[in-house]
């Protein structure tokens, strides 16, 4: 009898471990896939919303209903924080009555939406993310700042270095939780975000633009721009799911994005 009422507790103990592990509840269900909702863009390092007009008209063309994120700190604060205004406009968006947001995050903006969807039970909320050239892993740019010119550096600056305690804690374990499709989409001719295969993400819908189109030459500041890109993020929003795309797709995609 002492047996079986010690290993009910121990039962009870792990069930309850288990809910704290999940944040307090049961596991969320994911969103649907088939039916596309509103759109959050998330600008880059500095915050630009205006980085996000092509893209931005793009979307609203074929009636998606569109909003850039305001970020908090001009987009050069801490990147928690900044997830939290991802997250105060996901809300606004869910009480107006949206079943579901892709979020699409440009630069530091992509790094930005994995905190969100950690933090803020993102995969029941977000059925797609897409990255714009994300130094997901960090960039050698922001390291070399921190390291050598520290008060030049905000916070976001030396967050997004490659070994900052933001970046792994964020890397730790499943780069891309369940529930949303991922894509990240980058540029070879990145100069900004090195090497640019940090935008890579384990279990993401992985393009770099040369191997959709071997003549782009987008480099970091033209990719929310780029018809490439554009065409990219209209087709990874898009009812299908999320697939890679090939020299085959280079003419197509970049006629969609008005290329």
């Amino acid at each position: 009898m002492v047996a079986l009422i010690l290993s009910v507790v121990v039962l009870a103990l792990v069930a309850v471990l288990a809910v704290v592990a999940r944040g307090g509840g049961p596991a969320s269900a994911p969103v649907a896939q088939g039916a596309p909702g509103s759109v959050l863009l998330v600008p880059g390092y500095g915050g630009n919303a205006g980085s996000f007009d092509v893209l931005l008209a793009a979307l609203r063309a074929q009636g998606r209903t569109v909003e850039v994120v305001p970020l908090p700190g001009d987009g050069t604060g801490d990147l928690t924080e900044q997830a939290g205004a991802v997250d105060a406009a996901v809300h606004q968006l869910e009480a107006a009555g949206a079943p579901s947001v892709d979020l699409v995050g440009y630069s530091a903006g992509g790094v930005v939406v994995r905190l969100w969807a950690r933090d803020h039970d993102g995969g029941a909320r977000a059925r797609r993310v897409v990255s714009l050239g994300s130094p997901q892993h960090g960039t050698q740019l922001a390291g070399l700042a921190s390291a050598l010119v520290p008060g030049a550096c905000p916070a976001a600056c030396q967050q997004l270095a490659p070994d900052s305690v933001v970046l792994r804690r964020l890397n730790r374990g499943d780069e891309t939780p369940a529930g949303p499709r991922w894509v990240s989409l980058w540029s070879t001719a990145d100069e900004t975000v090195t090497p640019p295969d940090t935008a890579r993400l384990a279990g993401a819908v992985n393009v770099d633009l040369q191997s959709v189109c071997a003549d782009d030459a987008a480099r970091h500041s033209d990719l929310p721009r780029d018809p490439l890109v554009v065409g990219l993020v209209l087709r990874a929003l898009d009812r299908a799911e999320p697939a890679a795309a090939g020299p085959a797709d280079c003419a197509p995609l970049r006629a969609a994005g008005g290329g």
